[in-house]
């Protein structure tokens, strides 16, 4: 009899034990389709000697000279966020963080910046960072976190550059995929 209870005591704190476990664990989301998904334009205006009222970014380092592809140059930037590609658009956010060019013997970027939202439509913050592979036609970017509207989001920016102008002026499309939505 004792050792039936004994038994039955150890059935029941596994199978205890066993539900806890599997409702402790996260179901798993399905990353097929994101829960957020819009298309925004970034501009770019360098900071130069004849665009000095308009700039919205400025080098802060100069390439040390280490071969044709600005390695070394590190950028501070305040961009215009437009929902169309006109630059004279209502912002509806701000691109505000750095990129730098990593690479010796191509054009290559790492970008680390924060789009802050203050519009009708949003409020918050999204986390971007990564590589811009610049040669490439479209170019992912990882969103690693967000505030407000945005808490907590995970995602990915696709970058496609839609005009460049030299050292003067870029615009970017940014297709932002949101997977993780609170």
């Amino acid at each position: 009899m004792v050792c039936q209870m004994k038994s039955f005591l150890f059935l029941f704190i596994v199978l205890v034990l066993s539900k806890t476990v599997i409702s402790a664990r996260k179901p798993s989301k399905s990353q097929s389709k994101p829960c957020k998904n819009f298309v925004l334009y970034y501009h770019d205006i360098m900071f130069g000697v004849d665009d000095v009222q308009n700039a919205t970014s400025a080098a802060v380092t100069n390439p040390p000279g280490l071969g044709n592809f600005k390695f070394g140059k590190l950028v501070i930037f305040d961009d215009p966020v437009t929902i169309d590609k006109n630059y004279q658009s209502e912002p509806v956010a701000r691109a505000q963080g750095f990129y730098f060019y990593d690479m010796k013997n191509d054009y290559n970027a790492w970008f680390s910046y924060t789009l802050v939202f203050n519009s009708t439509q949003h409020k918050g913050t999204l986390n971007i960072m990564g590589a811009d592979l610049m040669m490439e036609k479209t170019r992912d970017l990882s969103v690693v976190g967000g505030t407000g509207d945005f808490f907590m989001s995970r995602g990915i920016v696709t970058f496609e550059t839609d005009t460049f102008e030299g050292a003067k002026y870029f615009r970017v499309k940014m297709d932002i995929k949101l997977y993780d939505c609170y």
